[in-house]
């Protein structure tokens, strides 16, 4: 880590005049010629150019190499022959597993100041190199910030506000997953012995926090409405912003003031009150700036797939409504080669070997989906969540669990009987996907172990039909560009903040609506039932669906696992279990096209859940080890505990 912190400060301004891609429409002056130490920071075009820099340190999750593993909590189950898969290395407790060079996005490198300056998807997964190359860079910004004379105030704030964004984003995208940190915010000369100790949690949010504040002082709303952002309008979607840094302002507030950080910062585990009402205060003005301004919006159900992935459309960048009207994505992941990278490997992993490649290598969890995916009118399927059990409260059956679902669990899952294949040419069993227990997906004779695992296969990244070898319909021409932070996040943090803070039926006094209408925001969008008076009567009854509903919201998007661990719940029962589920097809109902027609609707047999995986976890896995050669460069900087 302090290879990063403390790489030279020429070798970062030269870094700034060269620029890389997203940069040079901003800079002026030719690479071979004299460099003047004070350039980079004497005007708004070369001191934005050095600025740019920081967007390019936004790690790749999705789609960095062949294959990617970004969802560690226990919503998907990867085949066991991935063995360099994270995902799979997380369920065995080896957490050292992120540093390596393995299917994620969390790696380190001692080749970062290339990687960063790449334009290749294929170097960008490196989420610990880039985050601490990025403040260090920050750092070097703020403090040449009396050398930006010739600017406007604008000018000057949206420097200012960019940079204070993004060293606040680099520690806490740390953060979540390693603990308190030393807070960097100053450059640490190259030839001086670093002593600064870790913060607990909570401290080093209180950093994070005054950086983000900072900004959203600073950034405007829009930088297509500023003189400066006329310069790049139309095309200022992805720079940091007012509504962006309260956003994340808020995420910061809210988790600190969680079960684990709490605790971790001397604490209990349990939610820190304060912590929960300064969150819903600046959650309540992200979301109410929103809907003033139009600012950000929720895409309309109808295009919901708009939101995770786009195909044949030329490389358009996901999160917005079809026509470009709404924007609903905050933040993005590094987008670099979006147009090509999601494509061959890393979207067969999704799709069965019969129509794909590869095939199979991610099979989504049935527990997951049965735990957290209820019923069309708001309910959860049970008490209980048990699939065996019908409920006539929720109007779920054991025979029929497929009929009368929350929307959104067609839109993430392909279910048993449901067309699978553009072609009429197949096989019915590779035409229409046969998920049930003995169906030709489960069993593929010609390659067993890519078989699916789990019943169920995920489409939300993904077309719902695949033809093997049709590069225009499957293979190719997707675009997927993980939101890190979509609004529809904004509204479920709020919620949550503000029912621990205010209580279920109160609101932040910066926003009208209240905990629950802000979860029913979400459902509305969807067409699912709203929040269920039983649950509003109580803090606990209320967070359980809180805590369904970001499960299904934010499905498969990469928050889980850290949902799961700061709620403490990570190595608790069913949160460590990884199911399959069991059925047989009525012998006497539809099949072939028949059933297509009508899969919601038809009758199982035999429904049960099988425990496929459960994970041994102990209280050491609630966070990453930081690598051994980093923590023993000198004693005030300590390992997490149990590693």
């Amino acid at each position: 880590m302090m290879k990063y912190l403390k790489i030279s400060f020429y070798a970062l301004f030269l870094l700034g005049i060269l620029g890389i891609v997203s940069c040079e429409d901003y800079l002026d002056k030719s690479p071979e010629s004299d460099i003047d130490p004070t350039e980079p920071f004497e005007n708004f075009r070369n001191f934005q150019g050095f600025t740019e820099e920081l967007y390019a340190c936004i790690p790749v999750y999705t789609a960095y190499s062949w294959h990617n593993s970004f969802n560690l909590g226990e919503e998907v189950y990867w085949d066991q022959s991935a063995t360099t898969a994270l995902a799979n290395m997380i369920d065995r407790g080896n957490y050292w597993g992120w540093s390596g060079e393995f299917y994620s996005g969390f790696k380190k490198t001692d080749d970062v100041v290339n990687k960063v300056k790449s334009t290749n998807n294929q170097d960008k997964g490196y989420l610990w190199s880039f985050c601490w190359y990025g403040i260090r860079k920050t750092n070097i910004g703020i403090e040449n910030l009396d050398l930006l004379t010739d600017a406007t105030q604008e000018e000057k704030d949206l420097i200012a506000g960019q940079l204070y964004f993004f060293r606040g984003w680099f520690h806490l995208e740390l953060m979540k997953y390693w603990g308190g940190l030393p807070y960097i915010d100053q450059v640490l000369p190259s030839d001086v012995p670093i002593r600064i100790p870790r913060l607990t949690y909570q401290e080093t949010a209180d950093k994070v926090s005054e950086d983000l504040r900072k900004a959203a002082e600073l950034l405007p709303v829009d930088w297509d409405d500023t003189e400066a952002g006329t310069f790049t309008k139309g095309n200022n979607m992805q720079r940091a912003n007012k509504i962006m840094a309260l956003a994340y302002l808020g995420k910061n507030l809210l988790f600190a003031g969680s079960p684990l950080m709490n605790e971790a910062s001397g604490g209990s585990a349990t939610y820190n009150e304060q912590y929960c009402q300064e969150a819903a205060d600046v959650l309540g003005q992200a979301l109410s700036l929103s809907e003033s301004t139009g600012r950000y919006g929720l895409v309309p159900f109808s295009e919901y797939s708009n939101l995770f992935y786009t195909q044949n459309s030329r490389g358009k960048i996901p999160g917005f409504s079809s026509n470009g009207n709404i924007q609903e994505t905050i933040f993005w992941e590094n987008a670099t080669n979006a147009a090509t990278r999601f494509r061959w490997n890393q979207i067969n992993d999704y799709i069965s070997k019969d129509l794909s490649q590869g095939g199979y290598y991610i099979s989504p969890t049935a527990n997951y989906a049965f735990d957290n995916y209820g019923m069309a009118n708001g309910l959860p399927i049970n008490e209980s969540r048990d699939v065996t059990l019908s409920d006539a409260e929720s109007g779920y059956s054991s025979e029929y669990p497929w009929k009368d679902r929350d929307p959104r669990f067609y839109n993430d899952y392909v279910i048993d009987g449901e067309r699978c294949s553009a072609s009429e040419s197949l096989d019915e069993g590779i035409q229409f996907a046969s998920l049930y227990s003995e169906g030709h997906a489960r069993n593929i004779p010609s390659n067993p172990g890519r078989s699916n695992l789990t019943g169920l296969a995920l489409t939300k990244w993904r077309p719902r039909l695949a033809e093997k070898n049709t590069e225009s319909l499957t293979m190719t021409n997707n675009c997927v560009v993980l939101s890190l932070m979509r609004l529809a996040d904004v509204y479920l943090m709020y919620a949550e903040a503000t029912a621990v803070g205010y209580g279920v039926n109160q609101s932040a006094g910066t926003y009208s609506k209240t905990a629950v209408d802000a979860i029913n925001v979400i459902r509305d969008r969807a067409g699912v039932g709203r929040v269920a008076s039983k649950f509003t009567s109580s803090l606990d009854g209320f967070m359980s669906e809180v805590r369904r509903e970001r499960a299904v919201e934010l499905a498969f998007e990469g928050h889980r696992f850290a949902d799961l661990r700061r709620w403490k719940l990570l190595d608790k029962s069913p949160y460590n279990l990884k199911c399959s589920l069991e059925f047989e097809r009525d012998p006497e109902g539809l099949t072939g096209a028949a059933l297509a027609e009508n899969y919601k609707d038809a009758k199982v047999l035999n429904l049960s859940m099988n425990v496929i995986f459960e994970r041994q976890f102990t209280a050491k896995h609630y966070w990453f080890p930081f690598v051994n050669e980093d923590v023993t460069i000198y004693k005030e900087f300590g390992q997490n505990p149990g590693w």
